[in-house]
């Protein structure tokens, strides 16, 4: 192989005795740039890139067609895209070295799944190259698995790995399902996983498996896919077609892949010295590779002075003879690198209680500013000791360097400076999460909030961090911060009636009754009490379990003198009996609720407990009397006399309308069921509902076609499908016959047939 690009650039520029910042500073080009073209990650750049740089070294032509000419090479030897789109798999890594046997085992394995499922385990000592080798085959392998790859690290090194029913809903929502629809119950997330790989021929990549009872659950698979399983351990209790036991490289391919990291004109001036670096490293992947990056990182060094280095048996002989510790020593190599304020954040990294996190995190950890924090990530990126996350903007620990950025905490910090970091974090969270949710109460504003400038902003910050936050509150709990736990649940409140689990809101809840208990506060464990009722209630369906707690609930309203907590007690208990079918009772509930609240002046809990009287009316067939109260509630909150926050007034108004066509419907009143749908979608405008968004286009499309517009009810229907699907909605199967009998009159009885035999077996899942 000739000279690469690299190998040029780096010639070219220490001749002219330039520094790669001072490179940077005249060409344009980034010192980020630079350094990945010297070190071969970036082995093709385009021809303005190119000449802008040659300007600055003052090359002659045929130099910089020589260059020209490389680049053009490095972009041809470019691995072609996959014909699928990836999902969550890392990037390719270039240069891995000495799997050929290996790679041509998992080809024939991929040939085989053609027939049935192929499962293939992926086994060796920490720093073989399991996950590199497992990701090379799956970007070769992906085009034969028309429905998909993914790729799930299952943490299995981590105090707690990832426990399978959290891969199993990152698999529903990567094959389409909504976040908002993802059954709550383990047992059921398990059937429709199922249930959606049944029929589909995918590649499935399980990286880091802790045991056989980890990947179990996520061996369900159609024909024609297969399963790729990573592991320290054989886990010889599953019935793998191919097990590939992965051993270090020989003297040969070490080499090579210390000079595809290094440079190989590098490597070939020190032959000697490079030996000596590869035996150093065992002959092991991680190794050479770690090795191979602090040199191409340091292009002033010699591969003598790092043989030096790492013939310290103090650091070496630990990862070198060791099981597992020889991946820790490879660490500590690089890590003792590091300079100090580097090595500050990468330690108290280990406190992040999240799989990943962003610079605001690190910065809380660092007590620096967010660019510093920022800059520094990215310096840990460089010598990889982080990775990047999946998000841009976010970065993840590798779970082995985790336990090593753990380990480095506790014998270098003082036990004070690791608390008070610890805190930081926590109230940074704590703070945040309190103040996002605040943008979705019925008194905000939508003003900006410290570095949230919105709802929008607000949502994707408390998606994002979820974990984090969550862990927070946990940590909060343990260390009797009473107060702070009441409070992020107290301002959960509203935020989970639109977004997230139920599980979560179960968790956030049950830590906010425990907390007004041990402040001793009974109105605040009645409020607490009641949000949970509602979320067993409400999200999760547990309707017997919401009843039983509403005792609990109604007791400690009742004990702390509070009438409006009585009324939330007795509002939640008639949706949970409505819900259950009791509808008689739930009418009375009802009422008593609407009660409670007119006696204690609160509007808006009224009106809620009047919106419930409703909808039990609908379910009593009573739709004249459901549509008078439908429509007495808009007047009001048109009127804006309950003072609410205008997107929750919107989408007030666009529930309401869509109760009221719902209403309408069974009268057949066609044209006020589409003028009440019409008006419900442009409420709708700028807002995020899509629960009532899919109302309102389900209800158009039936009266659009119940109005003789077949066509037109089609295109409605169709979009009412799709986000009914995305959030798993109970009522999914009614759209699609409504769509289904559209299809009919449209002609097309083929696809009539398909959309009822798919609401058949929606029924079917659903029993």
């Amino acid at each position: 192989m000739g000279t690469t690009f690299g190998d040029l650039l780096r010639a070219h520029r220490r001749r002219v005795r330039l520094t790669q910042e001072e490179l940077a500073e005249g060409s344009g080009v980034s010192v980020r740039a630079i350094s990945d073209m010297e070190r071969g990650r970036a082995r093709g750049p385009q021809r303005r890139t190119v000449e802008a740089l040659a300007g600055v070294l003052a090359l002659a032509r045929h130099e910089v067609e020589e260059l020209l000419d490389a680049a053009k090479e490095g972009r041809a030897r470019r691995a072609p895209e996959p014909p699928v789109a990836q999902s969550a798999l890392p990037p390719d890594v270039a240069d891995l070295t000495g799997r050929d046997d290996e790679l041509a085992a998992l080809d024939a394995a991929a040939g085989s799944a053609r027939r049935a499922t192929s499962l293939v385990v992926l086994h060796g000592p920490p720093g073989a190259g399991k996950t590199t080798l497992a990701v090379r085959a799956a970007y070769r392998l992906a085009g034969r698995f028309p429905d998909g790859c993914f790729f799930f690290n299952l943490r299995g090194m981590d105090a707690r790995p990832v426990h399978p029913s959290e891969v199993v809903h990152r698999m529903l929502v990567a094959l389409g399902v909504d976040e908002k629809r993802v059954p709550a119950g383990e047992a059921e997330r398990s059937d429709l996983y199922r249930a959606l790989l049944r029929e589909r021929s995918t590649l499935l990549v399980l990286d880091n498996a802790s045991d056989e009872g980890q990947v179990r659950p996520l061996l369900a698979t159609g024909a024609g896919s297969l399963v790729l399983v990573t592991s320290r351990l054989v886990l010889g209790g599953l019935e793998a077609g191919l097990r590939l036991g992965l051993d270090v490289l020989d003297a040969g391919d070490s080499l090579e892949l210390l000079g595809a990291v290094a440079g190989r004109a590098r490597v070939g001036a020190e032959p000697a010295a490079a030996a000596r670096v590869a035996a150093l490293c065992g002959h092991l992947p991680l190794a050479l590779r770690i090795a191979g990056n602090r040199l191409a990182s340091r292009p002033k060094w010699t591969i003598a002075h790092l043989a030096e280095q790492l013939g310290d048996e103090r650091r070496r002989l630990t990862a070198l003879t060791a099981g597992d510790l020889q991946v820790r020593t490879a660490f500590e190599m690089s890590y003792r690198q590091l300079g100090a304020k580097a090595a500050v954040l990468f330690r108290r990294l280990s406190l992040v209680p999240g799989a990943d996190f962003g610079a605001d995190l690190a910065a809380a950890l660092a007590d620096v500013d967010r660019f510093s924090a920022e800059d520094t990530l990215e310096e840990l990126v460089d010598v990889s000791l982080l990775d990047t996350a999946e998000v841009p903007g976010r970065y993840v620990f590798h779970d082995l360097v985790r336990v090593f950025a753990g380990e480095r905490l506790v014998d270098e910090d003082p036990a004070p400076v690791v608390e008070r970091a610890r805190q930081r974090v926590v109230d940074l969270l704590l703070g945040t999460a309190v103040a996002a949710a605040g943008f979705f109460g019925p008194d905000a504003d939508g003003s900006p909030v410290g570095g949230l400038r919105g709802q929008e902003d607000a949502d994707a910050w408390l998606t994002a961090e979820t974990a984090n936050w969550t862990g927070a509150l946990r940590w909060a709990a343990r260390d009797g911060r009473h107060g702070d736990v009441l409070r992020l649940a107290t301002a959960m409140h509203w935020y989970s009636d639109q977004r997230g689990r139920g599980e979560t809101w179960v968790e956030v809840f049950t830590a906010g009754v425990a907390a007004a208990r041990a402040l001793g506060s009974v109105r605040d464990e009645a409020v607490q009490l009641n949000f949970l009722t509602w979320t067993l209630g409400v999200l999760l369906r547990r309707h017997d379990e919401a009843l039983a707690l509403h005792d609990e609930a109604w007791r400690a309203a009742v004990a702390s003198g509070d009438v409006v907590e009585q009324g939330w007690a007795m509002h939640y208990r008639a949706v949970s009996e409505m819900r259950s079918g009791r509808l008689e009772a739930a009418r009375g509930d009802a009422r008593r609720a609407q009660v409670l609240f007119r006696g204690a002046g609160y509007a808006l809990g009224e009106q809620i407990a009047l919106s419930c009287l409703g909808l039990v009316l609908h379910g009593l067939e009573r739709y004249e009397d459901a549509v008078v109260v439908h429509r007495e509630l808009l007047g009001v909150v048109r009127s804006g006399r309950l003072g609410l926050a205008p997107a929750m007034t919107a989408e007030m108004t666009a529930q309401l309308l869509v109760r009221t066509a719902h209403s309408l419907a069974p009268l057949d009143r066609w044209p006020e069921v589409l003028a009440a749908a019409d008006e419900a979608l442009a409420a709708l405008r700028g807002t995020t509902a899509p629960s009532t968004l899919c109302d309102a286009l389900h209800l158009r499309g039936v009266a659009l076609h119940r109005l003789g517009d077949a066509a037109g009810a089609r295109a409605e229907l169709v979009r009412a499908v799709g986000l009914a699907d995305e959030q798993r909605r109970h009522d999914l199967a009614d759209v699609l016959d409504a769509l289904a009998d559209v299809l009919d009159d449209l002609g097309d009885p083929v696809a009539a047939g398909g959309f009822r035999d798919r609401a058949a077996q929606v029924r079917s899942a659903d029993r």
